[in-house]
């Protein structure tokens, strides 16, 4: 009766705060941990921030002490254009946030470094009521209510993303328990790619099917966004569950071949896709052909919006599975990726942090975190833009960090880049991604936008025109994309069109360009209407134009046009406010 009593009542929290003693046992016990997956340089950084605190010096805990006493930096060190130490304070979060979540749940001191600052916290854990069967979340142990707070932050989300999701029933990733299980990997989906069936029965033909069924394996496994596999189980099963299966018949006819495809639902034996390629047979060219023929089997089968995709997005409106949760958060982004509504957006935002402290290895679900805080920092639906940002670039890093081959990982990194206004940057890292997977129709369309926006329009514009073309998810992004391509080669009936087609409402850029391009084609009725509706539904905009020019377009001569469509269309924006923020944009 004891133990039942005790489980019935909530132990309140402890009023002493955690001593010296205590906090260094604590210390010692996160450092010597496997779950604190953190490098030497962020140990000692985490044991001089709280050697400083105990000794009463919490107020000389700055960028430039750290970086002069922890990383051996001199004198000249500047952290306002140097984001070491920055850089450095978000992997240990991130690996405080680790350790807590699997071999820290039960610790009895709980130690943190807030956000925005570097002065660590020291918290006793609280004792919380659960029933019997449930584990305390690590987040309990600092508040009270911290349980209410999470079940409550799942609740919003899963709501959220029922409201008009193509994952109708996302409300089911709220956990059965009352915090959510830690995978060390995430649950993805899983496909099995049979050899190829070769239907002539000759020499050559049995050398080119098995070479595109080695092309496609090779091409698919670059999608991180699932995995692949070529061995079926001892029982016939696919060992690991694959739940889809990749078939091909190869035939050649005369001087053509021609390639079946198509994709098997596992569980009943439904065909989910299937396409027929059809390829003429040229002397000293069969490699080529079969690098071309598996890049379009694999993109249409792998890529974001593919075939998986749809057919994952199908199965989870009518239940998600536990083990699926943290994947189906990926499928809320991409399910939202034209939306742009700023409830949507939040419960796409909150689904991805829950997955990221799920699964923290999972490099996708922390990249599309990353692009989730830059789409809301793109359409101003955030007020607290340099904060968004910022949590951008550090959910951008941390899935580099995790899988430095992961596309999505790399285009989130590429977008921190260009919004922080390093170009050249940005684009290194779009041309790597685009080197290791050009089959990716989703990055590549976004990695042409930024050759397009930098100045390299011909070049962007083809690959992002390719792109689209190959790309079946929403198109309102990339026809947006699509008129400012055509505003800048002076096509401006065909820019209107496609903002039109595009019909993005609260991005701020589109609005922008929508007005811009009423201006040069003369209607002014039009634009005058255009010109109150952002007044009513983007307060502020107006006059902000400057400085969104100046964050997206590079070159002066794009900004100049731009503008000018802008003026034409009654936007007073004085010249030397833009060459104003031209300016503050070069000095940071």
């Amino acid at each position: 009766m004891a133990m039942e009593s005790r489980q019935d009542s909530r132990i309140e929290p402890a009023t002493a705060p955690p001593t010296d003693a205590e906090i260094l046992v604590q210390l010692d016990r996160i450092r010597q941990s496997a779950e604190f997956d953190a490098p030497e340089r962020d140990r000692k950084f985490l044991t001089y921030v709280i050697e400083e605190a105990l000794a009463g010096r919490g107020d000389r805990i700055k960028a430039y002490s750290i970086a002069t006493e922890v990383f051996g930096r001199d004198s000249s060190f500047d952290p306002q254009t140097d984001p070491a130490v920055r850089i450095e304070a978000g992997r240990i979060r991130r690996a405080l946030e680790r350790y807590y979540l699997v071999a820290g749940r039960t610790d009895p001191i709980i130690i943190s470094i807030p956000k925005g600052a570097y002065v660590p916290t020291f918290e006793r854990r609280v004792d919380v009521w659960l029933p019997p069967g449930k584990d305390v979340p690590p987040s309990a142990g600092r508040n009270p209510s911290a349980l209410r707070a999470r079940r409550g932050a799942w609740l919003a989300a899963a709501a959220v993303l029922a409201i008009g999701s193509g994952l109708g029933a996302a409300a089911l990733l709220l956990p059965k328990t009352e915090t959510a299980i830690v995978h060390t990997r995430p649950t993805i989906p899983k496909i099995v790619v049979t050899p190829f069936e070769d239907l002539s029965g000759t020499s050559q033909s049995a050398m080119m099917t098995r070479g595109l069924t080695d092309e496609v394996v090779g091409n698919i496994a670059k999608f991180k966004e699932l995995i692949v596999v070529t061995q079926e189980g001892p029982d016939g099963s696919p060992q690991g569950g694959p739940i889809f299966a990749l078939e091909g018949r190869v035939r050649f006819d005369g001087e053509r071949l021609r390639l079946v495809a198509r994709l098997i639902q596992r569980s009943d034996g439904s065909v989910v896709w299937a396409n027929t390629y059809d390829e003429q047979l040229e002397a000293g060219k069969t490699i080529e052909l079969q690098v071309k023929a598996a890049a379009a089997v694999a993109g249409a089968v792998a890529q974001p919006y593919g075939a998986i995709f749809q057919a994952n997005a199908t199965a989870f409106k009518q239940s998600v599975p536990d083990d699926w949760q943290a994947y189906a958060c990926t499928l809320s982004y991409y399910g939202h990726r034209g939306d742009v509504g700023a409830q949507s957006r939040a419960g796409v935002q909150a689904c991805l942090q829950q997955a990221t402290q799920q699964t923290p290895t999972y490099a996708t679900a922390w990249a599309l975190l990353s692009m989730a805080y830059i789409d809301a920092f793109q359409d101003r639906l955030d007020h607290s833009t340099p904060a968004t940002l910022e949590r951008a670039a550090d959910a951008a890093a941390r899935a580099v960090e995790l899988d430095p081959q992961d596309v999505r990982a790399l285009e989130a990194r590429m977008l921190a880049l260009f919004f922080r206004g390093d170009v050249d940057a940005a684009l290194a890292v779009g041309a790597r991604a685009l080197a290791i997977n050009p089959n990716d129709a989703e990055f590549a369309g976004e990695y042409g936008f930024r050759l397009a926006l930098s100045g390299q329009w011909d070049s962007g514009c083809k690959l992002l025109s390719e792109s689209v073309a190959r790309n079946s998810g929403p198109a309102s992004y990339f026809e947006a994309a699509l008129s400012v391509c055509s505003y800048f080669g002076s096509d401006y009936v065909s820019a209107e069109r496609w903002a039109r087609m595009a019909d993005l409402r609260t991005h701020a850029f589109s609005r922008i360009m929508l007005l811009a391009t009423l201006g040069k084609l003369g209607k002014g009725a039009q634009a005058q209407e255009e010109r109150k509706w952002i007044e009513t539904n983007l307060p502020g905009l107006l006059e902000a134009i400057p400085q969104e020019v100046t964050l997206r377009l590079r070159r002066a001569q794009d900004r100049q046009q731009l503008l000018d469509g802008l003026r034409k269309a009654g936007v007073p924006i004085p010249e030397t406010e833009f060459e104003q923020a031209r300016t503050d944009s070069s000095i940071h």
